[in-house]
Order: C-alpha cells, then sequence, then structure tokens
C-alpha cells in the first residue's frame, strides 16, 4: 500500500496579474497567508486557475519558487507542470524538484488526442523521470482527453503515482 503523501483539502491558487500584465507577487503572498492562516493543507502553484498555460518557463518556475518561499514549509506545496509535451513537462518537473516542490499536478496532455497507452506512457515516463509524488489531474472538458478507469489502474502500479483530480 502507498503511504498517504497528501491528506485534506488544497488550494488550487489564482495567479493575480497586475494591469501591466506583470505577475503580482505582494497579491500572490497574500493569498498564500490567507490560505495557510484559513487552515487549508496544500497549496497548489500552476495549475488550470494559475494561468500556467499563459505562462512563460521562467514565470512558471518564478511562481512555483515564490509560492514555495512564501509557504514556508507550513503546508506542501504541489507545482502543476503539466505540458502535451512530454519531454517538456520532465524538465519543468525536475526543476519545480528542485525549488522544492512537493508533489506534481499533472494535467493529460491537451490537442494531441492522445490514446489511453500514450497516457499510461507518458505520466510513467514523467513520474519514474522525476521520482517524486505525482498527482494526475483529468480534466476533460478542457484538454480533450479523459482517463479511463481501466488506465487510472494501469497508472496506479507506479509508485510515483499518488492521486487524482478530476475536474
Amino acid at each position: 500500500m502507498k503511504e498517504l503523501l497528501f491528506t485534506g483539502a488544497g488550494t488550487a491558487l489564482v495567479t493575480p496579474f497586475d494591469k501591466s500584465g506583470n505577475i503580482a507577487w505582494d497579491e500572490i503572498e497574500k493569498l498564500v497567508e490567507y490560505q495557510i492562516e484559513s487552515g487549508i493543507d496544500a497549496l497548489i502553484a500552476c495549475g488550470t486557475t494559475g494561468e500556467a498555460a499563459t505562462m512563460t518557463s521562467e514565470e512558471h518556475l518564478k511562481t512555483i519558487d515564490f509560492i514555495i518561499q512564501k509557504s514556508k514549509g507550513r503546508v506542501p506545496v504541489i507545482a502543476g507542470t503539466g505540458s502535451n509535451d512530454t519531454q517538456f513537462c520532465v524538465e519543468l518537473s525536475l526543476q519545480a524538484k528542485k525549488l522544492g516542490a512537493d508533489g506534481l499536478l499533472l494535467v493529460t496532455p491537451y490537442y494531441n488526442k492522445t490514446s489511453q497507452k500514450g497516457l499510461v506512457e507518458s505520466f510513467n515516463y514523467i513520474a519514474d523521470s522525476v521520482q517524486m509524488p505525482c498527482i494526475l489531474y483529468n480534466v476533460p472538458g478542457r484538454t480533450g482527453c479523459n482517463i479511463l478507469p481501466e488506465t487510472y489502474y494501469e497508472l496506479s502500479k507506479n509508485p510515483y503515482v499518488v492521486a487524482t483530480k478530476e475536474a
């Protein structure tokens, strides 16, 4: 049986921007503090609501790092690093790991119309490459790809696949 690494509720943080289109770091800090003070169990950086798809790689990693630094180890930080490019996802995930992320949120590949076999191969490759807790993120309404129950079963055999998020 896998160890239960994440429990309770995690907030997928928004990434606020100022009127010039720059990330509003002071607002992110307020959100982090508010969530922790309110008793949240984990923070999710750069998920769908975190605008990850609209950020440069530099902004993405800087946001993950900022949230990790501001949380100061009080709650786990899960970094959204999923992509439709498996190798890019591995590279981004390894950088998030170096920054101190406690886990990864991996969205199903979008646009590419991936098969279920392709999902198994992609997620296993990512999880084995980064060797840290991975949460599979199934949001078919946004990605056009749905993880089927038998695919979850296959992926559950990977020791680094620890949870799923359904949306």
